[in-house]
């Protein structure tokens, strides 16, 4: 199908025309980008919506809005089926498990519509996003931001997913690390190395078997993983 066509054709979500829906939509903008919520203009870089879908997915879950700006200004598209269908090829172009969501759209007038895509947490993540034959990346949403997730971050959404027993042993690397953190709020990955002299991969390995055990959190920022006492 031809974008000429596609123009002549109604939208293939679910259309809203229901006043009910405009003032639910407005109501949700008006709380801004947070967590669960994101905003897009368009949909002209559907690679950056796929990443942000898979972050709400890794994650607990969100709503994101194309047809409104940074501002909360309901600007709408023209064509929310065509906004879709490049979403949706986007998806199929860089992921290869499915990604669950609901789509619909919300009429602001005749000709100015906002797409609404609802994605719950997967319940086999982590959803990954394949950057070629080879190469993955994976997102997570922390506060109003997707930030990529570290190597750490995904053994730990992967194995929290399995839900099996935790055996660790709380010996002497164990112990500088609670000293650490009764002295400071977080360390890093490479902050646990210099303090203990372990090698990256160890050091990771101890960390994350710490936090499935619940003995530390994980908080990711786009400057690294921070770990602090749960």
């Amino acid at each position: 199908m031809t974008p000429k066509k596609m123009k002549k054709t109604n939208p293939s979500a679910t259309v809203n025309f229901n006043s009910e829906e405009v003032f639910e939509l407005k109501r949700l903008v008006a709380e801004g980008e947070g967590h669960q919520l994101e905003f897009k203009r368009k949909a002209s870089h559907p690679e950056k919506i796929v990443r942000e879908m898979i972050a709400f997915a890794n994650t607990e879950g969100g709503t994101l809005l194309v047809g409104v700006d940074d501002n909360g200004s309901l600007t709408g598209v023209k064509y929310p089926d065509e906004e879709l269908l490049s979403v949706r090829e986007a998806l199929d172009k860089y992921l290869r498990q499915s990604l669950i969501f609901q789509d619909s759209v919300i009429a602001l007038s005749e000709n100015r519509f906002v797409l609404r895509l609802d994605i719950p947490p997967h319940l086999k993540r982590p959803i990954l996003f394949w950057i070629d034959a080879r190469r993955a990346e994976s997102y997570v949403r922390v506060n109003d931001m997707s930030i990529k997730a570290s190597p750490e971050m995904i053994e730990i959404i992967r194995r929290k997913r399995q839900k099996k027993d935790i055996r660790f042993y709380f010996a002497e690397h164990e112990l500088a690390l609670m000293k650490y953190l009764d002295q400071f709020p977080f360390i890093t990955l490479m902050e646990f190395q210099k303090l203990t002299g372990l090698n990256q991969y160890v050091a990771s390995r101890k960390l994350i078997l710490l936090v499935l055990a619940n003995v530390l959190k994980i908080m990711a920022t786009d400057k690294g993983d921070l770990y602090s006492r749960v």
